[in-house]
């Protein structure tokens, strides 16, 4: 199977699901179907596509756009997931397009292979939840987002026709506490299985990793608990999210950028 064939289609996919979500958004229509449809789709060939790169390797290809993929495959899965029995649908129009511009950069622009060092179930244990506190975690800055423009145009009285169709501010708010509690638990899970199993954090260049990630983990940390403790919600809520997730994002991705693409450095 030709993955570059069924990259494209999967780009396709998730053009024309961003696009009838955004119709549906415009015209207040409730029923997704087919724009959730076409994002099952586009995700489904996502893993196809990865699962190729994979065999072509012979193991999963961590260079930093197909490592950028596969948090995008999480991201998008999770997503669809969630809108199982949660109005998160609409996030789709900032994911989905995310996610075919990331699958599209990593098929212009194929790297060489770059395997971890160390295969076992100790790292695919740090690695699956470290993607999946990411992938969550960036869901939950995207509804801050929205959360916060949302906020804004209501207090003026005037909200623009693409706000209005997003589910109540209150409703929106427990959604975002809600991906942040899940996402903190994931990375609390990541970060005590890289204690655990990953020996040298100075060779492995992941030592800022790690403490921007601790700084991440502590943000959440804090604001759950001053969401519980005093009621934190709204703009500071929204700050507190944006800032943790940035701190997450240089952790995941800073320095790889750095490196594989600027230094030209594994």
């Amino acid at each position: 199977m030709n993955s570059f064939l069924v990259g494209i289609i999967s780009v396709l996919s998730y053009t024309a699901a961003s696009i009838l979500i955004f119709k549906e958004l415009i015209a207040r229509s409730e029923r997704h179907r087919n724009s959730i449809g076409l994002a099952w789709l586009g995700a489904t060939l996502h893993g196809i596509y990865i699962i190729l790169i994979f065999q072509e390797f012979n193991s999963f290809n961590f260079s930093f756009f197909n490592a950028a993929t596969l948090v995008a495959l999480f991201i998008v899965l999770l997503l669809l997931i969630a809108a199982l029995d949660k109005p998160v649908e609409n996030l789709g129009i900032a994911i989905l397009p995310l996610a075919a511009a990331l699958l599209g950069l990593d098929m212009i622009f194929p790297e060489k292979s770059h395997p971890i060092s160390t295969q076992n179930w100790e790292m695919t244990i740090h690695i699956l939840s470290s993607i999946t506190a990411f992938s969550l975690l960036n869901i939950a800055a995207l509804q801050a987002i929205l959360l916060a423009i949302q906020d804004q145009q209501l207090r003026s009285h005037n909200p623009k026709r693409l706000i209005a169709a997003l589910p109540p501010l209150q409703a929106m708010e427990t959604l975002l506490f809600q991906m942040i509690g899940t996402g903190l638990f994931f990375l609390t899970v990541s970060l005590f299985s890289g204690f655990l199993f990953i020996e040298d954090l100075f060779a492995q260049h992941l030592v800022h990793k790690t403490v921007l990630s601790i700084i991440a983990w502590i943000i959440f940390s804090s604001l759950l608990l001053g969401r519980m403790r005093y009621g934190w919600r709204g703009n500071t809520a929204i700050q507190w999210t944006l800032v943790g997730f940035i701190l997450l994002l240089l952790a995941y991705f800073g320095s790889k950028l750095v490196l594989e693409l600027i230094l030209k450095r594994v």
